[in-house]
């Protein structure tokens, strides 16, 4: 079996850094693996082969983790000798080295996590690839852009991850749902056998909480459709997104901006979901239309005033009008004296509210959107005559 030892070479340069390399030994062969572990002759111990942590000084935090790093990449290397052993295969150490080197590209959390972004893109699941990226620049900036290999992530890492999200302000919610997506990451390692799991995330809160009520009394969304706004066209169009979100009873903004001209047939909308993949139906009445006349007619495959443009990125170009649409948005609130944050999603929970407040059975409408999850509330719309559905929203639209 091969053996592996931890080296150092010291600089050519007397006082200069020296560098911690690998000697892998096997059938009599020996290969090197060079790092970039640089430290003082005075930092490394001969006799026992390792890293001195002792000094108070400012770098015995930066030794005590390259001495952590250390441990991981034996660690790694013995895993891969092991691995050729239990097959019963025939190896040299260049084979020991290519793999170790093949892991290292390609096992790194930054790399890994790119690959399933990858993936997840080629599936046409591009919204949950867009979450993952936005999880992996969360987690790039809290390593300083300093990649970390799937096996050497550890409790104690993903603690400090949480702390350092506290401590820039993200709430419970923001803070799970990154690490939510960390850890479907890791997961997805164990199960492809790449990593044992050591269960990393067992001291981090995961779940969530339930959030500051965003659904808008129809007291107040009269108040904000009554609103007189020609003087300011772009808040206009911003009342006249998060109305038309409201009367398609609370259609999400991206399901908004994606819906296409052929969706409008016969006095309705038809048009699957991008986030659940469920077909739903809804009754194009003359709220929805007299807010469309106001528009130019899209010159796009699109039906509603939002991807007004033929370009290579549809979504930037969505995103981009999402966040305007927010941010005017808040010229709305003030005007109408709202307290909450009011953004586009806060459509769709006034709409069940308005549901649930009209006598709505709860088999049309969940709670205020109460379930765990969207999907279950969408199930639940889906699995009725739309007919039901329509009529609950001509309820809610005459009280307007």
């Amino acid at each position: 079996m091969a053996s592996i030892k931890v080296k150092f070479r010291s600089s050519t340069v007397v006082g200069n850094k020296g560098t911690v390399y690998y000697q892998i030994i096997h059938e009599r062969k020996v290969r090197q693996l060079h790092t970039d572990y640089k430290v003082f002759p005075s930092e490394w111990n001969d006799r026992s082969s390792r890293l001195n942590c002792t000094s108070d000084n400012d770098r015995s935090v930066f030794l005590l983790s390259m001495r952590e790093r250390i441990r991981w990449d034996i660690e790694r290397l013995t895993k891969i000798v092991r691995n050729f052993e239990n097959r019963g295969l025939s190896y040299t150490v260049e084979d020991v080295a290519e793999e170790f080197e093949r892991y290292s590209k390609e096992y790194s959390l930054f790399n890994y996590m790119e690959t399933q972004i990858v993936m997840l893109r080629q599936r046409n699941k591009a919204r949950t690839a867009e979450t993952y990226r936005a999880a992996l620049n969360c987690f790039r900036k809290f390593r300083n852009d300093e990649d970390i290999m799937l096996d050497a992530i550890t409790s104690d890492l993903i603690e400090l991850y949480e702390t350092s999200m506290q401590a820039r302000g993200n709430t419970p919610n923001t803070t799970s749902f990154y690490m939510r997506i960390i850890r479907a990451v890791y997961n997805r390692a164990v199960d492809d056998g790449i990593i044992e799991d050591r269960n990393p995330f067992k001291h981090v809160y995961t779940g969530v909480e339930k959030t500051v009520k965003r659904a808008l009394p129809l007291s107040v969304m009269r108040k904000i459709k009554a609103l007189e706004l020609s003087l300011l066209p772009q808040v206009d169009y911003a009342r006249d997104m998060f109305l038309l979100s409201f009367f398609l009873r609370g259609m999400s903004f991206i399901d908004m901006a994606f819906l296409r001209k052929t969706d409008l047939a016969g006095g309705y909308i038809i048009y699957r979901r991008r986030k659940t993949g469920q077909m739903l139906k809804i009754e194009w009445t003359k709220e929805m239309q007299l807010i469309l006349d106001k528009y130019p007619r899209n010159t796009t495959n699109y039906l509603l005033p939002i991807i007004t443009r033929n370009c290579a990125n549809e979504r930037q170009s969505y995103r981009n009008t999402a966040y305007k649409i927010n941010h005017h948005l808040k010229k709305v609130a003030e005007m109408v004296k709202v307290a909450i944050p009011l953004t586009m999603y806060c459509a769709r929970h006034s709409w069940a509210s308005a549901a649930k407040a009209k006598g709505i059975p709860l088999s049309v409408i969940s709670e205020g959107m109460g379930h765990d999850s969207e999907t279950t509330t969408q199930i639940y719309l889906a699995s009725l005559d739309t007919s039901v559905i329509d009529k609950a929203n001509s309820k809610i639209l005459s009280s307007l």
